[in-house]
């Protein structure tokens, strides 16, 4: 590397991890991806991994590191403990927790916490995508991240004001390897496409049933039986049903309106949230989710002293 890497960005999963070596401008010097993420560092260990990541890219022994995700969560190298929501982006950066007895400053991003009796829930990594995210200083934002365990964000004048979370892609797993609907979609379905007319179809019931797909879900079986409904369209009858019930219900708590929805998300999976969103008739403005937690990581740095605030991450 002819720059000198400033600090190491590592976004830290359940089944995945990232590094970055980032420099004192906040530009990227190398990137290292690997199945090491949480369950993997359990049993290896969290800094025999990432010491070999960072040797791999001949990072200097005293480089500081900021980590978001998994690494931080109660099962992790390091529980971050949550920050109750409302609270601003920059403060939830600014409390990253420091990994005792290391030879180099080790740092990891909490959580969010949201602690109403009747809508408990949490997240960890998602809030250094949002503090990526571009998201103006000022004004209400409506926030789709979606995943194994979608979040709906809202953001007020830069601060978390409420979140709600999802488990739409678990659910799809668990339904179609669990459920009567494996008879239907069979073991490898292929991936659903967003220009699928069945996908697109029982979306749109979805949406217009305002998201109760419990009803409709076994109509997919039936359909197999009494329509020769194929395996991949099954596929996507399911994923249009339960993207299309999640956006009915987030839109419905958190009051989507004429503002554009975030989406912050990446590849197949933005691609069918952008035409879902769109099929509920709501402006989306699209942001690349693995750009928003390296932007996010780097904004981390910068609150926490590892890099000055003299460049611009790009």
């Amino acid at each position: 590397m002819s720059e000198a890497p400033a600090v190491a960005a590592v976004d830290w999963g359940t089944t995945r991890m990232r590094v970055w070596l980032i420099d004192k401008d906040g530009k990227v010097l190398a990137e290292r991806r690997g199945d090491d993420g949480l369950i993997t560092a359990q049993q290896k260990g969290f800094l025999t991994i990432l010491e070999g990541h960072l040797a791999a890219m001949a990072a200097p022994q005293a480089l500081p590191v900021i980590i978001c995700g998994m690494a931080g969560s109660r099962q992790g190298w390091l529980e971050a403990p949550y920050v109750t929501v409302p609270a601003p982006l920059s403060a939830i950066l600014a409390g990253a927790a420091r990994v005792p007895g290391q030879h180099r400053d080790i740092r990891i991003v909490p959580g969010l916490a949201q602690r109403q009796i009747d809508a408990p829930d949490v997240m960890r990594g998602e809030e250094t995508q949002l503090a990526g995210a571009g998201l103006p200083a000022k004004g209400r934002q409506l926030v789709c991240m979606p995943g194994t365990h979608s979040k709906w964000v809202l953001v007020e004048d830069g601060a978390v004001a409420g979140f709600g979370t999802w488990p739409t892609g678990e659910l799809f797993s668990v339904l179609a390897a669990h459920s009567i609907l494996r008879h239907s979609l069979g073991e490898h379905p292929k991936p659903v496409t967003s220009d699928n007319p069945f996908f697109r179809s029982w979306c749109e019931t979805a949406l217009t049933e305002g998201g109760d797909v419990t009803s409709r879900l076994f109509s997919i079986r039936a359909a197999g039986l009494l329509q020769d409904l194929k395996a991949d369209d099954a596929a996507a009858c399911l994923s249009g049903l339960l993207i299309g019930g999640e956006i009915a219900s987030a839109s419905r708590r958190h009051g989507a309106g004429a503002e554009p929805v975030v989406l912050v998300a990446s590849g197949a999976l933005g691609v069918l949230y952008q035409a879902a969103l769109g099929l509920a008739g709501l402006k989306v403005r699209t942001v690349d989710a693995d750009e928003a937690v390296r932007a996010g990581l780097i904004e981390a740095a910068r609150e926490n002293g590892m890099i000055a605030r003299t460049g611009v991450a790009r």
